[in-house]
C-alpha cells in the first residue's frame, strides 16, 4: 500500500526565505555545501530575474545577491545535458551521443551511444564521495534505466529518482511514451536503486523537494559537508499543478503570443539581461499567429500556459522551502548553489512519437476545464516555447541560441553579488567548477585501475568570484550534436546547422557578440571565418566521436512534427469527460 505524502513531509516552522545570513550554526565544515538545481524544460525568460511575469521570487533573491549567467548553454535535450554535467565531458564520449529514446539502429550501441552514463565516467557524485561528501540527488535521472545504471550505482548515497525523461506529476505514475494505446506505459522511480511506487498524494515538486530535506537532515551529525541534487521534472510535459498554484494565472495569458514576448522583451531590457536595441525573434513562418486562432483554441492555449506558469512558480516555492531549511538548520551560509534548466522551452510535440497520440485521445481529458489535472497529458507548444525563448530564435532540439541557452543562476560565498555575467560558459563547465570548490579533483584518466574520461569543461570558480573576465580563451571550442543538428561556438563565433524548413539545410555562420538573435547569415560574408570554424568542426568530430548520419535531423516525428495545431484544434472542441 502506498504511504500518504502527506506522512512524508518534512516540518517546517516557515515557508518565508530570508537570504540574509544566518548565524544560528557556531561552526561549519571548512568546505561549502553544494546545492545543484535543475529545472526541467524551462525556458531562458521564465523567470522574474530573466524578464518573467511568473512569480518566482526566491530564485530571483539568488539572482539579486548572486549573479545571473546570461550566455550559459546546455544541450538542446534533456539527457545529453545531464550527462555532461554529471561527468563535465562532451555527452558524445560519455554514452548520450543522442537520446537514448531516439536512436537509430546506426547509432546505438556504437562507442559514446550506449543510451546511459558509461563506464568510462566517473561521476560527479562519486568524485565528490570520494571526496568525503555526502551525496544525495531526488528527481529526474534520465541516464540508464536498469538498477546498475541508477544513481544508486553512480556515487549516490541517497536518491530518489525518475529514471525516465518524463512521467504524471501525480500519484497516477503514468508514463509519457506509448509504444501500444492500449497498454499504459508506467514510469519508473527508485529509490536508492530499488524500484518504488510513489505515494499516494505524490506531486513531483512538492516530493523531490520533501525527500532531498529528509537525506540532508539525516546525515547531519556526520560532520560532512554534502553534495544534494534537486532535479525538478517542472514544467516538462504533461502539464499538472496544483489548482490554487493555477487560480493564480486565470486570466493572465489571454492575449497570446505576441503582447506576451513583447512584455517580457521589455523587463529583460529593463533588468540588462538584453540590450535596449535587441531585435526578436517573433516565431517561424510555419507556426500560426494568435490572432489566427478560434477563440476556443485560444482558451485551451491560453489554460496551457497558466498551468505552465503555476509549476513554475511551485517550483519556485519549492526551492524557498528547501532555502529555508538549510538557513534554518545553519547551513545556508556554507552552501554554494547553482541552478539551471537543462535546455531551452520545449516547443516540441511528443504526441508523433510512436502510438503516443492514439493514446492520449484514448485515456485522457484535454478539454480547457481538465487540462493542468491528473486524468489531463497536455503540452504547451512553440506558440509559448517561442514566448519563453525571448529574444532568441527557435527552442529546445535546435542549436540555435533559443534552444541551448539556458537561465542560469550561481549563489555561495565569494560569488560577486548583485552582477550579472555574459561570458561564454558551458554545463560542462559545471563539475570541475564544483570540485574546485570541494577542494578535490576528478582523477583523471585513470579510476581504481579503468579507464576514465577526463573531464572537458572549465572550471568557472574564478569567473563566479570576479577573478577572471572570462571562463575559456577565444580561441577554445565547444561543439554540439543532436539528431543530425549541430553547431560549434569558438570565441564570439558561432557555427549552426539546421534541417529545412527550421534553418537553411547548409552551415550558417553568426557573431554571437554583434547579432545573439541570429538573425544575420554571414556565412557568405565571412568565407575565412567559415572555413576556421569547419576546419575546428572537423576536430571535434574526430575528438568526440560524433556519428554524423546523412538525413538524420529530418526523421518525422518529435522536433520536426508540425502537427501540434491540428491536436490542439481537437483538443479545443473537447467536453469534460465524466469522473472515472
Amino acid at each position: 500500500m502506498k504511504k500518504s505524502f502527506a506522512s512524508l513531509l518534512v516540518p517546517l516552522a516557515s515557508l518565508a526565505f530570508g537570504i540574509q545570513a544566518s548565524h544560528a550554526a557556531a561552526e561549519k565544515p571548512a568546505r561549502p555545501n553544494i546545492l545543484l538545481i535543475m529545472a526541467d524544460d524551462l525556458g531562458y525568460t521564465d523567470l522574474g530575474s530573466f524578464g518573467s511575469e511568473i512569480a518566482t521570487p526566491n530564485l530571483d533573491r539568488l539572482a539579486d545577491t548572486g549573479t545571473r549567467m546570461t550566455q550559459f548553454y546546455a544541450s538542446p535535450f534533456c539527457s545529453p545535458t545531464r550527462a555532461m554535467l554529471m561527468s563535465g565531458s562532451d555527452n558524445h564520449l560519455v554514452g548520450i551521443g543522442d537520446m537514448s529514446e531516439l536512436m537509430t539502429d546506426e547509432q546505438r550501441g556504437k562507442p559514446g551511444y550506449e543510451g546511459y552514463l558509461n563506464d568510462r565516467v566517473v561521476p560527479v557524485a562519486q568524485v565528490l564521495r570520494d571526496a568525503g561528501y555526502r551525496t544525495m540527488m531526488t528527481g529526474k535521472w534520465h541516464l540508464g534505466v536498469p538498477e546498475q545504471h541508477s544513481p544508486a550505482s553512480r556515487g549516490f548515497d541517497h536518491s530518489y529518482a525518475l529514471v525516465h525523461g518524463g512521467s504524471s506529476h501525480f500519484s497516477d505514475q503514468a508514463g509519457i511514451v506509448a509504444l501500444d494505446p492500449d497498454k499504459a506505459p508506467k514510469a519508473i522511480y527508485r529509490e536508492d536503486g530499488k524500484s518504488v511506487d510513489v505515494p499516494e498524494g505524490f506531486y513531483s515538486s512538492d516530493f523531490f523537494t520533501s525527500r532531498l530535506i529528509e537525506y540532508i537532515e539525516r546525515g547531519k551529525d556526520s560532520g560532512k559537508p554534502f553534495f544534494a541534487y534537486l532535479a525538478f521534472t517542472a514544467p516538462h510535459w504533461p502539464l499538472h499543478a496544483h489548482d490554487v498554484d493555477i487560480a493564480r494565472y486565470e486570466g493572465r495569458y489571454k492575449a497570446g503570443y505576441d503582447a506576451l514576448r513583447k512584455e517580457r522583451l521589455e523587463r529583460m531590457k529593463a533588468r540588462g539581461i538584453v540590450a535596449a536595441d535587441t531585435p526578436v525573434f517573433e516565431g517561424h513562418p510555419l507556426w500560426p499567429k494568435w490572432d489566427s486562432l478560434s477563440e476556443a483554441e485560444k482558451a485551451s492555449e491560453a489554460k496551457r500556459m497558466t498551468v505552465y506558469a503555476a509549476m513554475v512558480d511551485n517550483m519556485d516555492q519549492n526551492i524557498g522551502r528547501m532555502l529555508d531549511y538549510l538557513r534554518k538548520s545553519g547551513e545556508l551560509d556554507n552552501t554554494f548553489i547553482f541552478f539551471l534548466s537543462d535546455n531551452g522551452a520545449d516547443g516540441n510535440s511528443v504526441y508523433d512519437v510512436a502510438r503516443t497520440r492514439e493514446w492520449i485521445h484514448k485515456d485522457f481529458d484535454n478539454s480547457v476545464q481538465a487540462i493542468g489535472k491528473s486524468g489531463s497529458y497536455a503540452e504547451y507548444g512553440p506558440g509559448w516555447a517561442q514566448v519563453g525563448s525571448t529574444p532568441f530564435r527557435l527552442y529546445k532540439s535546435f542549436m540555435y541560441e533559443g534552444g541551448i541557452a539556458v537561465p542560469a543562476i550561481a549563489w555561495g560565498q565569494g560569488v560577486e553579488g548583485g552582477t550579472i555575467k555574459r561570458a561564454f560558459a558551458h554545463v560542462s563547465d559545471i563539475a570541475p567548477t564544483l570540485y574546485e570548490l570541494a577542494g578535490t579533483q576528478h582523477p583523471g584518466t585513470e579510476y581504481h585501475g579503468r579507464p576514465a574520461l577526463p573531464v572537458r569543461g572549465n572550471s568557472m570558480l574564478g569567473y563566479l568570484r570576479g577573478e577572471t573576465d572570462a571562463v575559456r580563451g577565444d580561441d577554445e571550442v565547444v561543439g554540439w550534436e543532436l539528431g543530425g543538428r549541430k553547431a560549434l561556438r569558438k570565441g564570439d563565433w558561432k557555427l549552426v546547422y539546421s534541417n529545412p524548413p527550421w534553418g537553411s539545410g547548409d552551415w550558417e555562420l553568426y557573431n554571437i557578440a554583434e547579432d545573439r538573435t541570429e538573425s544575420r547569415d554571414l556565412a557568405a560574408d565571412e568565407p575565412q571565418k567559415l572555413g576556421e570554424l569547419l576546419v575546428a568542426w572537423m576536430d571535434y568530430v574526430a575528438e568526440t566521436g560524433v556519428l554524423e548520419l546523412p538525413d538524420l535531423a529530418s526523421r518525422p516525428g518529435y522536433s520536426n512534427g508540425a502537427k501540434y495545431y491540428e491536436d490542439l484544434k481537437y483538443e479545443a472542441t473537447l467536453q469534460p469527460r465524466r469522473a472515472r
